[in-house]
């Protein structure tokens, strides 16, 4: 079992090393990851720059392929170029510090690490921490460790990667696992204006999740009961239930 770790936070992360040393016992590992952090990088990809590697020695080792663009760049290039010769039997994303739940799974650049590896035809988890302050990461680990495990055993079906959601608690509070849909969300966004030196304006944004769904089988509910939320993803993005509205619009030109 070869597995392809990367991220979107960069791959001197604390969140990538601690996944290594999670899951490493499960196969055998490659990293390929951003050099820097590319949160909320969604699912771009670079076409109009070259995209620059540079491997990465930890502990005078190599530990992997540090890339100079997109968390989906990253994929492309492991799987494609990489280790074309003998391609990754899994991707595993994360673990990202900071949830991605709701809406956040459309600019997540975890999730799009993950959704690249299924349109490249390999099975894949993201696996976020929903934290930014004091993680607990002996449970993102053992839970990271868990769930690739049970992939592995139980393989996912094709064209669907598995969002997993981790509480920030210690592993003695969290009451288990469950299947969670994508909560619907939005963000209300906040801009905050200044001036450089030379008197153009700059803007920060910032924002707040406003929850549309309260549903106890939403992703951030789950959550929030101590569960780590489990939610099969797939890319095929169709509003079925509109097919019909749209099949009579059939003009002819």
């Amino acid at each position: 079992m070869k597995i392809l770790l990367s991220n979107d936070d960069g791959i001197h992360a604390r969140g990538i090393a601690e996944l290594h040393k999670a899951i490493g016992h499960l196969g055998e590992l490659c990293v390929c990851a951003p050099a820097t952090e590319r949160s909320a990088a969604g699912h771009a990809i670079t076409l109009t720059d070259p995209i620059k590697t540079l491997n990465v020695e930890k502990d005078n080792t190599l530990f992997g392929t540090a890339v100079d663009g997109t968390p989906a760049d990253c994929i492309k290039l492991a799987v494609r170029l990489l280790h074309k010769e003998v391609p990754p039997d899994l991707v595993v994303s994360g673990i990202n510090l900071g949830s991605n739940t709701g809406i956040s799974v459309l600019y997540s650049g975890t999730v799009s690490a993950a959704s690249e590896a299924v349109i490249l035809g390999v099975p894949a988890i993201a696996i976020s921490l929903c934290t930014y302050q004091n993680p607990h990461w002996e449970t993102a680990a053992k839970v990271a460790a868990d769930i690739v495990k049970k992939v592995i055993e139980n393989p996912l079906p094709e064209r669907t990667l598995l969002n997993v959601n981790i509480p920030n608690l210690p592993l003695s509070e969290l009451r288990g696992m469950r299947a969670a849909r994508m909560g619907r969300s939005r963000f209300v966004e906040k801009f905050s204006e200044h001036l450089d030196p030379r008197g153009n304006r700059y803007y920060w944004l910032d924002g707040d999740l406003d929850l549309l769904d309260d549903t106890a089988d939403a992703d951030i509910r789950v959550v929030e009961s101590g569960y780590v939320a489990l939610t099969p993803i797939h890319i095929d993005l169709t509003a079925d239930h509109c097919m019909e509205q749209v099949s009579v619009w059939n003009e002819e030109y």
